[in-house]
């Protein structure tokens, strides 16, 4: 066969939490993963023994780089930092993301979400959908939301955020499972295709099964805004530990792997307890990739906040604001505080999120399979991304990028 298209050489690739020994093939016309064998002409690139990822999925993030997503101006100015943030995302090798959302205003949430509606964005990493992490959450759990909007659950999420954007925007929606007639709102939403996960929640471990019987999925940011894990009382966390027989199955769950939500040794055990159903997020806001300092807040935290390193706090409490590492950070930091290898480490920022999510199939992302969008990303064997590509297209280069610098530095002077 010849025609358009780029064939990878001298690299390893990640597949089910394996490294496979061969090359890849991409189409330049579909931006999709070809079979690998009879072709003939086409881009040879030489990847120098470095390993092709799919591309990172990004489940839970608020923001970066000075932007979060509850800053809305208007449309065309909201559209604009989306892009911005889309092209930022690229850099870290992630290629889809879900804007998360966190508790604000019902009016608040009608405002941003038609805006979160999933797109394409030319050179960037894709808008996948929004994830609303509220406003069904318990105040005893609140963490940095504004527990006075809370809502219950009888409150139809129609009017919490908008009926058309139940059908476009949002993909995710956060709920603690304990709260009086959670198990009818876990329903409504799963039956519109959204998916559910539990958190910011007081639950027991029999709420969080009563959750998962209603159709709940996942676990939101395990072991963080949830009753600790204990001998005798697992609580909500215990899910993660259900064997893969279990009916309704085992929740995937989330994990923030920054060294501040969680110690790394409890990183490592979360990890180590079903790494298939595992997913590292960033739970990032917008002080991630910005300076250490002090700085404003804005409508879901009006109060000033601290970045010191990957630690963001509301200025005057030791409350956690977010996360405030890139995720390939994370992927990194799993790798050396679990002891797994890269593929097993890659495998929870893309095979697992895209299972999680359903969008793993034919045309779809998160696996280096026949048929799925060549959303890619290459890093060396640390773990650090060099390039990212997206449908079939190189995106950015970390050497050309650190060239262009130098080059800039020159040209002033």
């Amino acid at each position: 066969m010849s025609g358009w298209f780029t064939l990878f050489t001298n690299a390893r690739y990640v597949l089910g939490g394996e490294l496979v020994e061969d090359h890849l093939v991409i189409s330049d016309e579909t931006g999709c993963i070809l079979k690998r064998e009879g072709y003939i002409g086409g881009d040879v690139v030489d990847l120098d023994d470095n390993i092709i990822a799919p591309g990172f999925l990004e489940l839970h993030t608020n923001g970066a780089n000075g932007f979060h997503f509850t800053h809305f101006d208007d449309e065309n100015i909201y559209a604009h930092k989306v892009d911005s943030i889309a092209r930022y995302y690229a850099t870290q090798g992630v290629t889809g993301f879900w804007a998360t959302i966190p508790t604000v205003t019902a009016d608040g949430f009608q405002k941003i979400l038609p805006s979160l509606a999933p797109r394409d964005i030319p050179g960037s990493a894709s808008l996948l959908g929004a994830h609303a992490e509220g406003p069904y959450l318990h105040p005893d759990k609140k963490g940095a939301h504004n527990s006075s909007l809370f809502q219950l659950c009888e409150t139809s999420p129609s009017t919490v955020y908008g009926a058309s954007n139940l059908s476009s925007s949002v993909k995710l929606v956060t709920v603690a499972p304990e709260l009086p007639n959670s198990a009818n709102l876990i329903k409504t939403l799963t039956s519109s295709g959204i998916k559910v996960s539990m958190g910011h929640s007081t639950a027991s471990y029999a709420d969080g099964l009563a959750g998962l019987d209603a159709g709940a999925t996942c676990l939101t940011h395990t072991l963080n805004a949830m009753p600790p894990f204990a001998s005798r009382i697992p609580g909500l966390a215990g899910l993660a530990s259900l064997p893969s027989t279990h009916k309704p199955l085992a929740p995937w769950y989330t994990i923030i792997p920054d060294g501040e939500h969680l110690h790394p040794a409890t990183v490592s055990l979360l990890y180590k307890t079903n790494p298939k159903r595992s997913i590292l997020i960033t739970d990032s806001i917008e002080l991630a990739s910005l300076p250490d300092g002090t700085y404003p807040g804005h409508s879901q935290i009006p109060f000033e906040q601290i970045k010191s390193g990957t630690r963001a706090t509301i200025a005057g409490t030791d409350t956690l604001i977010g996360g405030c590492i890139p995720l390939q950070e994370g992927v990194r930091n799993l790798m050396s505080w679990s002891g797994c290898g890269i593929a097993e480490a890659v495998g929870t920022v893309t095979e697992n999120v895209a299972a999680f999510m359903g969008i793993d199939g034919v045309g779809g992302r998160g696996v280096l399979r026949e048929g799925r969008r060549a959303d890619l990303c290459v890093m060396n064997d640390e773990g650090e991304v060099l390039q990212t590509w997206v449908s079939g297209h190189k995106v950015w280069d970390k050497e050309e990028e650190l060239r262009q610098r130098e080059d800039d530095g020159e040209a002033r002077g």
